[in-house]
This record gives C-alpha cells, sequence and structure tokens, in this order.
C-alpha cells in the first residue's frame, strides 16, 4: 500500500465507479472506507430482512463480512457487478451466523422497522394506513415462517430490487434455478399466508 499525506473523504469518492474504487482501495486503505460507507446502510437492512438479528447484531455481522471483503478484494472477479459480489459475502456470512444461532437454540425474533418489508407486491389495494400496518406485520411474520431458500430469494427480487442475473451471482445458482425458486417461493408464500389467515397474496 503506498502512504499519502492526505486522508481520503468520502466526497473524493463521490462519482466514484465501485470497480475503480476497488483498484483504488489496493492501493490505499482509505478508499476502502468509501466503499463501506456507500454499502453499510443497504447491507444492514438486508441482513435485517433475511434473519431475525438485533440491529447491534447485524452491525457486528456486517463488520465480519467486511473483514472477508477486504481479504479477498485482490481476487475480486471483475467479470461480477461488485454490488453483487459484496452482497453474495455478506448473505453467506449472515447465513451462517445466523444458523449458529439456530444451532444454539437462541430465540433472535425481534421487532423490525416495517420500512423494511414496503417493496413486496400485493394483489390487493391497500390504501388505508392501517391496512398498510397489517400489511407488513403479515409480511413479516411469513417470511419469518418460510424456508431460508425461498425466504432470501423473495427477499433479494422483491425487497433488495434485485434482477435475477444479479440474484444468479449472489447466490450462486444458474438463472434458470433462480427463476424455479421464485416461482416456488411465492407459492410458498401464499401458501403460509392463507394457512396464516393473511389476506396478502404475491
Amino acid at each position: 500500500m503506498r502512504n499519502t499525506k492526505e486522508r481520503i473523504t468520502l466526497k473524493d469518492c463521490q462519482g466514484v465507479q465501485d470497480e475503480e474504487l476497488v483498484k483504488k482501495s489496493l492501493e490505499n486503505i482509505d478508499y476502502f472506507a468509501c466503499i463501506y460507507e456507500r454499502y453499510e446502510e443497504k447491507l444492514i437492512r438486508y441482513i435485517l430482512r433475511i434473519s431475525s438479528f438485533s440491529y447491534a447484531e447485524a452491525e457486528e455481522v456486517l463488520q465480519e463480512a467486511f473483514v472477508k471483503v477486504w481479504r479477498n478484494l485482490n481476487e475480486f472477479d471483475e467479470s461480477l457487478k461488485f454490488s453483487s459480489w459484496v452482497y453474495r459475502i455478506v448473505h453467506n456470512t449472515t447465513i451462517t451466523e445466523w444458523r449458529k444461532t439456530q444451532t444454539k437454540g437462541k430465540d433472535q425474533r425481534v421487532a423490525i422497522d416495517d420500512e423494511l418489508y414496503k417493496n413486496l407486491p400485493s394483489n390487493l389495494n391497500i390504501e388505508k394506513e392501517i391496512g398498510k400496518k397489517f400489511d407488513q406485520e403479515g409480511i413479516k411474520r411469513v417470511l419469518q415462517l418460510m424456508p431460508e431458500k425461498y425466504k432470501s430469494v423473495l427477499i433479494l427480487k422483491f425487497l433488495e430490487e434485485k434482477d435475477y442475473n444479479e440474484i444468479s451471482d449472489i447466490l450462486k445458482k444458474p438463472s434458470g434455478t433462480v427463476a424455479t425458486l421464485i416461482n416456488r417461493a411465492k407459492k410458498s408464500f401464499n401458501q403460509i399466508a392463507e394457512k396464516e389467515n393473511i389476506s396478502f397474496t404475491i
């Protein structure tokens, strides 16, 4: 790493593409802070969505994941979108840590901000605020009851708004498999919603 007299600030990174920041980070570690700041908020939100970690625990998972990002930065595959590569590492780290808590039998269910669940498409036309509130509570309950593989793919598609290619890169599954998983996940979601008497389908 080359030393620089002036520290890099977030302002210096504005408008710089992710892939360029990767190259700059390998020369000057200060640029890596820009990558972290750029992704911190959305990745913590993602961790909260696919687990039931508290916010503080999600921050710890993210820090652990970014240690892995840094250690492997030199091996970043430029044929991938950097965002997909980062999501993959954060996804795998989160699932690994979440499974540990499940194995220990720790009850990690916490109240999560309804903002985390606003984008899931519904066949309902809910206009009253109380209806929307119930809607989001129902989504959270159904997702918590879904198998991990289905919950993850639904969250990536509808809440993180990733396209099929990005989901394929994040989960390391062929696009065709992703499409199949999404269809099965929708059916699983609707079946659970019906069983739980939640008037919400996707």
